[in-house]
């Protein structure tokens, strides 16, 4: 379970509640992780005997702050048991137009990450994003963008995060894929629906599993077969799923994962 998909449930009640509905991992997000005090979650999750599956996020290398602040997750990943941290890279730097530099920038501030997160035993998961984002969240827009910068650093350091809901319209996504496992380089895999039309708040259209048009059993085949054999995070964010009990959702999302992912 993603923490994302029950933004709202207060962080005791998402642990317990994963922990009742037998859910054996959760990934956190470093907002709530703050709000609710690093060593305070460290030592919850471990109480409850959850595991860590990411931490999200780093990235945004287009702040000036991106060097700190990613060393800095990177150790609060080291915190909380978190193997991965992932990376949402950042658009393009305020009044540019050149994408292929913003990509060339992001590729330097990983490299620049490598040596601590090698120590560290964290491994960096770059994300791409679907690219209505491209200008202000994330350059990298495919698997293959992602998979071009990862492999310039081993793959136990670097790998890619497989997200349905940014990539499922890529008709060069399941080559990618294969390339991706070819390389052992698949970080994580998650998944979310493709809702249409989309709210008025992009960010906020992604759905629970079944509800939207993506292939989501044949992502999850593909990333089999790629030889993935890690966890799989259910990660949604929508304001109508937000709204609603955490218990509520937390059990949907769990009968729609078996109805349509596994």
């Amino acid at each position: 379970m993603n923490q994302a998909t029950t933004k709202r449930w207060p962080m005791e009640d998402t642990v317990a509640g994963c922990v009742a509905a037998g859910v054996p991992g959760i990934g956190l997000w470093r907002d709530q992780v703050d709000a609710y005090g690093i060593e305070r979650t460290a030592a919850l999750v471990r109480s409850a005997g959850l595991a860590v599956t990411t931490l999200c996020r780093g990235g945004f290398f287009t702040a000036d702050d991106w060097r700190d602040d990613n060393l800095r997750a990177i150790d609060e990943a080291i915190t909380l048991g978190a193997p991965v941290l992932v990376l949402v890279s950042g658009g393009l730097p305020e009044g540019s137009r050149d994408i292929d530099g913003a990509r060339r920038r992001i590729g330097d501030a990983i490299g620049e990450l490598v040596p601590h997160a090698r120590a560290a035993g964290v491994q960096l998961a770059i994300e791409p994003l679907h690219p209505m984002f491209a200008s202000d969240r994330c350059a990298v827009v495919t698997l293959g963008n992602a998979l071009d910068i990862a492999e310039e650093h081993p793959a136990e350091v670097v790998g890619v995060a497989v997200d349905t809901y940014h990539i499922w319209w890529d008709d060069q996504v399941w080559a990618q894929l294969a390339r991706a496992g070819a390389g052992g380089r698949i970080a994580c895999f998650q998944v979310a629906d493709w809702i249409t039309p989309l709210p008025a708040g992009v960010l906020l259209g992604r759905g629970l599993p079944g509800v939207g048009c993506v292939e989501l059993r044949r992502f999850r085949e593909a990333v089999d077969a790629a030889g993935y054999a890690g966890p799989i995070e259910v990660e949604v964010f929508h304001e109508d799923v937000w709204s609603r009990p955490g218990g509520e959702v937390l059990s949907e999302t769990l009968q729609r994962y078996l109805e349509h992912v596994v």
